[in-house]
């Protein structure tokens, strides 16, 4: 490992726009449990799925 690094010429990444942002929600338990369910029958994580489910909402307007 190097003592110093060169920074100097480095660039912004251009992928930080599209990173996502830990939020606090309340969410029914009856809600959860069905994105759940559709998780193990899918492969897709739970969380994946409501952010899906979201995003086409949010498209969709």
């Amino acid at each position: 490992m190097k003592q110093e690094y060169d920074f100097s010429q480095s660039i912004k990444n251009p992928y930080t726009k599209k990173l996502k942002k830990q939020i606090s929600i309340r969410i029914e338990n009856e809600t959860i449990e069905y994105f759940k369910e559709l998780a193990s029958r899918t492969g897709i994580p739970y969380q994946n799925l409501m952010n899906m489910f979201l995003h086409e909402c949010a498209k969709k307007k």
